[in-house]
């Protein structure tokens, strides 16, 4: 099945399960940057080790070459931007602030921050018309889907206000929100032009660990070196979790639009966010009622917007 017949309820589930590969991967950067008391080597042995499998793909993957080699001849004759191939840059802050803010914020916390940031982007570039399916129209049910996305953070987060979380490192996955809408958009466009997902993920990877390092050493000259690295295998599988979740969106995008993509991943999160917090909770963090009650608005937010309503008078 290609992705231009991929039903919209099927792409919508695949869009679920992504965003739970995203709530997993902000524990285990988070617990990773917390281990090594360092966010921004999380962040850079998250992007790198993804990069490192990305590149073992490509280099078997004839598809994948050729597809960069489009996206090479796409640039030199301008029928794409430069920024197009910058999503990585998005990316690879959400990882940061993953490794910086996820295991003090919590999942949930830390997801519904992001969800917010995603909303908002999500619903601008659609109208904008930044994704590869174009410009989609403010209907009602997209907005009110984004609307009751906006309401389900708001009560997620309601029962955590003035608690002990540092409420100022919101900002950092509300940025990262932001970001990741831009970035699922453009990375859309880098796999049309290409057409590979390999070859749009590969981009994505190799700008991002590019940013990160930079960021990483720059931490090194000021603050030292990290801890030792931790032993346990599942503290580096993050890169493999977003290795997964930018190609399946690239993918996807062109069939939801960004704002959809958005709401579906971030229901995903929830989801996932939520059974991590119950059953692994990380120290100093409770699970409220309101936030069980903001991921079951989140997952009507995304079945509202997907609904296409219509006001036209029946025929007589």
């Amino acid at each position: 099945m290609t992705p231009r017949s991929l039903p919209l309820w099927l792409a919508l589930i695949f869009a679920v399960v992504c965003g739970g590969l995203v709530a997993v991967q902000s524990r285990i950067n988070g617990e990773l940057g917390s281990r090594l008391s360092d966010g921004f080597t999380a962040a850079a042995i998250s992007f790198g080790s993804g990069l490192i499998i990305l590149s073992v793909a490509l280099a078997i993957a004839p598809a994948g070459r050729r597809g960069l080699a489009r996206v090479r001849e796409a640039l030199r004759d301008r029928r794409i931007r430069w920024w197009y191939v910058c999503g990585g840059a998005a990316g690879s802050f959400l990882v940061l602030s993953q490794g910086l803010s996820a295991a003090a914020l919590g999942v949930a916390l830390f997801t519904v921050a992001v969800v917010a940031g995603q909303t908002i982007s999500g619903l601008v570039l659609d109208r904008v018309g930044i994704g590869p399916g174009g410009r989609r129209p403010l209907t009602a049910a997209r907005l009110v889907g984004a609307l009751l996305a906006l309401a389900a953070v708001t009560w997620a987060v309601s029962a955590q206000f003035g608690g002990s979380a540092p409420l100022l490192l919101l900002i950092l996955p509300f940025i990262a929100g932001l970001g990741t809408g831009w970035q699922q958009a453009v990375n859309g466009q880098v796999r049309a032009v290409a057409e590979s997902a390999l070859t749009a993920t590969f981009i994505n990877f190799a700008v991002g660990t590019v940013v990160l390092l930079v960021l990483m050493l720059g931490h090194w000259a000021l603050a030292g070196l990290p801890k030792q690295l931790p032993p346990e295998p599942w503290l580096y599988i993050g890169g493999a979790l977003g290795c997964v979740f930018i190609g399946v969106t690239a993918l996807l995008v062109r069939i939801t639009g960004v704002l959809l993509l958005g709401l579906a991943t971030v229901a995903g999160q929830l989801v996932a966010a939520l059974l991590l917090d119950l059953l692994l909770p990380t120290s100093g963090t409770a699970l409220a009622f309101s936030t069980i009650g903001g991921t079951l608005l989140a997952i009507v937010a995304v079945a509202v917007a997907s609904v296409r309503w219509s006001w036209r008078r029946a025929p007589a």
